[in-house]
């Protein structure tokens, strides 16, 4: 990623997704022929230093987050710092590209992960991975945080709550998910799942109804959750839901079905991932829109016949990894023909900019029939809605006794980028 100082937008590589003036993640996404030469980036551990120190460590949220390159020649190519109900860190690259500050705020009492690109004197791509989380506004009070934003979303977005302190046992998990109370009208049926010690997801048995009203609420406030810690008081969240409008693209037919209320409105030819870059099947949940990203093949560790410096236009995200769907006119003969993408669903600019324009956060978007892995159900995106119903209900403490799902979030980091 570069920064401009006279623009100030974050220019990402990859189908990386570029809301300013948040940071954003560090992805890729052009198709073309030739070769696959991306190798698997080397350990940047040793060349970064993250002033939120080792992995797992509590900082003070009211101190600035820091990454600086200690690698010689080497330079930051991008930073990527989320926290567990999606919200990006805001921050800025120095020219030289030798530190990233960030420019807003710690969430106080949640967790972050930090992703970082990377890049030595000799052009090779580094990586590093960092989780930390930041200290509680109120000593031995747990504190839990809803998300999304409020707002309007499509039928498939999950609720999420992020706790301040881990809750293990059986018997505090029933404690905490018994408070954490969610309506809708009209009423469906839903529960809570438990991802990991301090992350909650919500989602009914189906889709949100279309028009509907989500209110979410706390009432941890004085509970005793275990000896020392006590609820905190939690901040309530409205959401609605618009049309019912989902996407099917077809691994094998390349051509994207379109639905409003049932009834298919669209019907476009797309190109998915080639052979090498599949695209992951199942079903993803949009997580936002940016309608110009710049895309680069060296930040993600491909050169050769596979390089490419693109300006892409109405890109809508679908994972964290880097897959979208986007405007591909580089790829206008493979459109209902062939896959030729690193991943990600490439469609011509006119359909690309009607689908940017009819969809929003939380529209679900499902793959079927590529050779590629499945999407997982956390860590990479809303990936929930390929639990079934039963094993949903799992994961949850009232319903079944509360089995963590943190296996299932810890392995999308074992899992080849998307692009």
């Amino acid at each position: 990623m570069n920064h401009s100082s006279k623009t100030k937008r974050r220019i990402s590589a990859g189908c990386a997704l570029t809301l300013a003036p948040l940071a954003v993640g560090l992805t890729s996404c052009a198709g073309s022929g030739g070769n696959p030469l991306a190798g698997a980036p080397y350990d940047a551990s040793n060349q970064i230093s993250v002033s939120a120190g080792e992995e797992g460590s509590t900082v003070d949220p009211s101190r600035p987050l820091k990454v600086t390159s200690t690698g010689g020649e080497g330079r930051i190519a991008d930073v990527t710092a989320v926290d567990t109900a999606g919200r990006f860190l805001s921050g800025k690259l120095t020219d030289d590209g030798r530190q990233w500050q960030s420019t807003t705020p710690l969430a106080a009492g949640v967790r972050y992960t930090v992703r970082i690109s990377t890049e030595n004197g000799e052009g090779e791509q580094g990586r590093r991975t960092l989780n930390f989380q930041t200290k509680p506004a109120h000593a031995k009070r747990l504190g839990v945080t809803f998300g999304p934003d409020a707002g309007t979303y499509g039928v498939a977005q999950p609720v999420t709550a992020e706790l301040s302190h881990k809750i293990k046992s059986a018997e505090q998990r029933k404690l905490v998910e018994r408070a954490l109370i969610v309506r809708s009208s009209p009423r469906v049926e839903g529960t809570w799942h438990w991802v990991d010690s301090k992350e909650l997801h919500y989602r009914p048995k189906e889709y949100w109804p279309a028009h509907s009203t989500i209110s979410v609420q706390s009432r941890l406030n004085g509970l005793k959750v275990r000896k020392g810690l006590y609820g905190d008081e939690g901040k309530s969240l409205k959401l609605k839901t618009g049309s019912r409008l989902e996407a099917v693209a077809d691994a094998s037919s390349l051509s994207m079905k379109v639905r409003k209320d049932g009834k298919v409105i669209k019907e476009i030819p797309i190109t998915t991932g080639k052979a090498g870059f599949e695209t992951r099947n199942g079903t993803k949940v949009i997580l936002g829109r940016e309608s110009f990203v710049r895309m680069r093949s060296g930040s993600v560790g491909i050169g050769g016949g596979e390089s490419y410096d693109l300006g892409v236009h109405w890109a809508t995200r679908l994972t964290w990894s880097g897959e979208y769907v986007h405007a591909a006119p580089w790829s206008s003969g493979s459109h209902g023909v062939s896959n030729s993408s690193h991943g990600c669903t490439g469609m011509s600019t006119e359909n690309a900019q009607w689908f940017f324009e009819h969809v929003r956060n939380g529209v679900p978007v499902t793959h079927v029939n590529s050779d590629g892995d499945d999407m997982a159900p956390f860590g990479n995106g809303f990936g929930d809605w390929n639990l079934s119903w039963s094993k949903w209900k799992e994961g949850s403490a009232l319903q079944s006794g509360a089995k963590d799902s943190g296996g299932q979030a810890a392995e999308v980091s074992r899992l080849r980028p998307q692009f």
